[in-house]
């Protein structure tokens, strides 16, 4: 097992690509605390984890909410004792606009919830990986953040800055042995958020849903989506032992769009 007897927390594990690493990593020993917004679906991930003879634990937060991030990792702490591993992959893609309609409040959440929670919850978590000398932070990003796409400018712009993010943090933490990388998804049309940003990109076009999707998977190398389950494994990678030397690298698992 690549992650026995460590202990992770995942944002927005209640479904998507959060729950993939969230089974994955259990399956590969890591305890593993849950935390998204809606309870129902933490509930069943926790529950399959635990017939799966996994180690789960949860809780509902809203990370837009300082206090929120605070509790998440307290609880963590409370059921687990530590963090080894934090996976920053919460988040929404907010409206569908051009930036010259964007509405300023949902700019500042969707930047909440992918930026500021990511900071948030990495500023709780390093104090206690550096007095304990080893941790993990993977922040989940997106193809968004290096590849132009039009009607998603609080998006691209949070994920980008995720990668700042990621870059300045490993190079805060690197001497105090605590890696911090990220991951760059491409679609992943198995998730809701990929399917309702699907349907209003094709409402938007003109086009039906199935036009759209492969008119934008023929644009990656492989020509396909990629699945929750290949983004879980290069997290695993990542998080594990078999990455050790890698550090402030941002990973695209995207079917070969981006070169950087």
């Amino acid at each position: 097992m690549l992650l026995k007897n460590q202990v992770a927390l995942i944002t927005g594990s209640g479904r998507g690509i959060g729950r993939a690493i969230a089974h994955l990593f259990a399956k590969e020993g890591a305890a593993v605390f849950l935390t998204a917004r809606t309870e129902k679906e933490l509930a069943a991930v926790a529950k399959e984890i635990s017939d799966g003879g996994g180690r789960p634990e949860y809780a509902t937060a809203d990370l837009t909410q300082e206090a929120a991030c605070a509790h998440v990792v307290a609880t963590t702490r409370e059921k687990f004792g530590r963090i080894d591993i934090l996976v920053n992959n919460a988040g929404h893609y907010g409206p569908v606009v051009p930036v010259e309609e964007y509405p300023l409040a949902e700019f500042d959440k969707v930047i909440a919830v992918h930026l500021r929670a990511a900071f948030l919850l990495s500023k709780l978590a390093l104090p206690e990986m550096y007095e304990r000398g080893s941790g993990v932070i993977l922040n989940i990003s997106s193809l968004s953040a290096k590849a132009a796409y039009a009607w998603g400018s609080a998006y691209a712009a949070a994920k980008a800055g995720m990668l700042g993010l990621t870059r300045v943090t490993a190079a805060e933490g690197a001497r105090k042995g605590v890696r911090v990388n990220a991951i760059c998804p491409g679609p992943v049309t198995e998730t809701q958020m990929s399917k309702e940003l699907g349907a209003v990109l094709a409402k938007k076009m003109g086009v039906s849903a199935e036009e759209q999707l492969a008119g934008f998977l023929n644009g990656l190398l492989q020509g396909r989506a990629q699945t929750a389950d290949e983004i879980a494994r290069a997290a695993l990678f990542l998080c594990s032992e078999q990455s050790t030397a890698m550090t402030g690298q941002s990973i695209n698992v995207d079917g070969g769009v981006a070169f950087y």
